[in-house]
């Protein structure tokens, strides 16, 4: 390979890694106090799945458990259609509390998850840059423990979308829906 390319690729590589690093992690991270239900309320994020299916996107309800061994049993519940859909995803804590990685079985993609913001008993905010063969994207999540957020919880979600790189058309607040919620469980 020409070393102009290879300088390149390492600088692409090297300025990802530090972009990556520079989110931050939620400080005194408590796990127990993450688990229960919560309700997805907004996500932000450049990947092309979400350009092509935000439009489609509602309200969902995620369940937070934590397994035996510390990791994280994380399902989320969403209408598709007039079904529900359930996923379920292991988060595999990593030595920094509040940080988790995620392999998903069906794209082979890597998702290096962390707990960005929370006060436990209103709000989460959730940073994923997922990594795959065909490129990296971003996303962010919103929790909520109701379906409800005040503006100025809504506000910096999307502040803090915008400074990960996101744009406002790549930034949804997902509208509401009685659909899927009795469901979850």
């Amino acid at each position: 390979m020409h070393p102009t390319l290879l300088g390149v690729l390492g600088l692409a590589l090297l300025g990802t890694l530090h972009a990556q690093d520079s989110v931050p992690v939620q400080s005194d991270f408590q796990q127990d106090k993450i688990t229960g239900r919560w309700y997805t309320i907004g996500l932000a994020s450049n990947s092309n799945w979400f350009k092509n299916k935000k439009h489609l996107m509602k309200m969902c309800t995620t369940d937070i458990s934590t397994t035996a061994d510390g990791n994280l049993e994380v399902t989320s519940t969403y209408p598709k259609g007039d079904q529900c859909e359930k996923r379920n995803s292991l988060y595999i804590k990593t030595e920094q509390p509040g940080r988790f990685s995620y392999t998903s079985p069906r794209w082979g993609s890597e998702h290096n998850i962390r707990v960005v913001e929370t006060n436990y008993k209103e709000y989460a905010m959730v940073f994923t840059q997922i990594s795959k063969s065909t490129g990296s994207s971003n996303m962010v999540l919103l929790y909520s423990r109701t379906k409800e957020l005040s503006p100025e919880r809504l506000e910096r979600f999307t502040q803090f979308s915008r400074e990960q790189g996101l744009t406002d058309e790549e930034i949804l607040i997902l509208p509401p829906t009685d659909q899927c919620m009795a469901d979850a469980a």
